[in-house]
């Protein structure tokens, strides 16, 4: 990506050493791990989430399903001893750090257009940089859930070791890679601004659970969407691999092949966040038409 030119956002909020770790906060170890709720509250929407749930079944033998499921055997997570940062370390984060917070102000410049042209104002969202745990208006949160969005104080928050264990437990890396995180967190915060997350929260509460599943996917390709509508947007800062990175991280985080690789069977009604195929159709479809009526996955 081509990030020289752009602007840094104002909107950053930095809570890395306020009280998490010096190192960081352990994955759950062994069967156990609640690293899908927030303080034991729903109500955050995170790309990460489901990430890590491969990392944990992976690294640490924790089954992603139990995880989607809200579930787990009542495991805990385990501090690690801090661990002091080497000048080289804290060049890399402060280098990531201008990467976010750019990344950031290009979709407040897309989103702002957007919603003029819509005779709407867009609302920036604060992103809270955080290691370890943070608090949030959704509750108490472990790094181990990856990136999320909070609707109750419309705050994105990141732990930027995430990117690192992108590429070194999944293989989707690149700088793209993390923007499409990004943009795709942002969206749940559009969802936000234009009410359809009050409506599918609503809706959810008067549905059986495979249907509340089936509306939760909707909304993660809808976020998809988004993401890919802002790249269409941000043609200029593209370059050559670019959309391929974006592509191969969401075909890597389909409900069904993280299914496949935890072992079990495909079980589509179990689905949250929609299947590869369809992350990547949602994302391309945002990037072909960068309309927000080709967006609606609640109408198709």
């Amino acid at each position: 990506m081509r990030l020289d030119d752009e602007k840094q956002s104002s909107n950053i909020e930095d809570r890395r050493g306020s009280g998490g770790r010096g190192g960081g906060f352990g994955f759950p170890r062994g069967r156990g791990g609640r690293g899908v709720r927030i303080g034991g509250k729903k109500g955050g929407f995170g790309i990460g989430t489901i990430i890590i749930m491969a990392i944990a079944y992976f690294v640490f033998g924790v089954n992603p399903m139990e995880m989607l499921n809200g579930g787990g055997t009542g495991g805990s997570f385990t501090q690690q001893a801090p661990q002091r940062q080497t000048p080289q370390s804290q060049a890399a984060n402060d280098e990531m750090k201008v990467f976010v917070s750019k990344v950031l102000h290009t979709t407040e410049t897309t989103w702002d257009k957007i919603f003029r042209e819509q005779g709407k104002t867009y609302e920036k969202p604060r992103l809270v940089l955080f290691s370890g745990h943070v608090q949030s208006a959704c509750g108490m949160a472990q790094s181990a859930m990856g990136p999320f969005y909070c609707p109750g104080d419309r705050k994105v928050y990141i732990d930027m070791s995430f990117f690192r264990d992108m590429k070194r437990q999944l293989g989707t890396s690149g700088d793209f890679a993390w923007a499409y995180v990004i943009a795709h967190e942002v969206g749940h915060h559009v969802q936000t601004l234009l009410g359809i997350s009050a409506k599918v929260t609503a809706a959810r509460r008067r549905v059986s659970k495979v249907e509340g599943n089936q509306l939760s996917v909707r909304m993660e390709l809808q976020a998809d969407c988004f993401a890919g509508m802002w790249a269409h947007n941000n043609r200029k800062i593209l370059e050559a691999g670019d959309i391929e990175e974006g592509l191969n991280a969401a075909n890597a985080i389909g409900d069904d092949r993280l299914q496949r690789k935890s072992g079990g069977r495909v079980v589509p009604e179990s689905f949250t966040h929609g299947s590869s195929a369809q992350r990547v159709a949602w994302f391309k479809r945002g990037l072909n038409s960068g309309k927000l009526s080709e967006c609606n996955t609640f109408g198709r």
